[in-house]
């Protein structure tokens, strides 16, 4: 595993999780208990840095837990194209106007009846402190090769693709 911190791998986590259209948005529920769902990352481009957005109602557990405890995580699978990424960070609801109606999309109006101006509609933003992401170059094909070769050798599979960590804070 590598351990990075340059705009280059900043970039390629950007480009393994904006292609992945929900994320399992996890946090600690009161009871203590962590909590996953699935939400939309609302990000569109990549130029938004260290930050994933997400609408939620305001009236909703996941708003409750992050109030009391901004800690969470966020995964992204994609096991068709091999890639999973787990971020961490602090989450918050955000009063911006501004970054809501750029961010609002026709689906958000199935959750949202009154559309970008509904009370309810909070905009939650995670500010990214690490990401851990596995980014598998080789097709399946050649993956079960290499971990039949292991099981054979007893040796644990090499170059199974990239694992990269990348700490933002």
């Amino acid at each position: 595993m590598k351990d990075a911190n340059t705009t280059e791998s900043r970039s390629e986590l950007w480009e393994l999780i904006k292609g992945i259209q929900f994320g399992m948005f996890t946090s600690r529920h009161g009871n203590g208990h962590l909590h996953a769902r699935p939400m939309t990352t609302l990000n569109k481009q990549i130029d938004e840095d260290d930050r994933l957005y997400f609408f939620m109602s305001r009236r909703g557990d996941p708003v409750d837990d992050l109030n009391a405890e901004p800690n969470v995580n966020v995964s992204y699978t994609d096991p068709a194209g091999h890639r999973y990424v787990s971020v961490t960070g602090l989450a918050a609801v955000v009063d911006d106007a501004v970054k809501t109606r750029a961010l609002w999309t026709p689906m958000a109006q199935a959750w949202f009846s009154g559309g970008v101006d509904d009370p309810d509609l909070a905009l939650v933003v995670v500010t990214i402190n690490h990401a851990h992401y596995w980014d598998m170059k080789d097709n399946k094909l050649v993956q079960l090769f290499k971990l039949a070769k292991a099981a054979v050798t007893g040796k644990a599979p090499a170059d199974l693709g990239d694992s990269k960590e990348v700490r933002m804070r």
